[in-house]
């Protein structure tokens, strides 16, 4: 059996902590300056399924 590598397992969890830490400041200073990120997600959103173009007809509801 293998033994558990506490290094690398600390240093994921300093990236993740270090990428969420820049992410929380990019949508900081995306606010203070009012414009929406490049793709319209937020970094939080990005497991919800994009939103639909509103100008494109709905697939649900048929056609008068």
């Amino acid at each position: 059996m293998a033994t558990p590598n506490y290094g690398f397992e600390k240093r994921q969890k300093e990236l993740a902590k270090k990428r969420k830490k820049e992410d929380k400041l990019k949508a900081k200073a995306e606010r203070k300056t009012g414009s929406p990120s490049d793709d319209g997600l937020d970094e939080e959103d990005s497991g919800l399924a994009p939103a639909a173009d509103p100008a494109a007809p709905a697939p649900d509801v048929p056609a008068p």
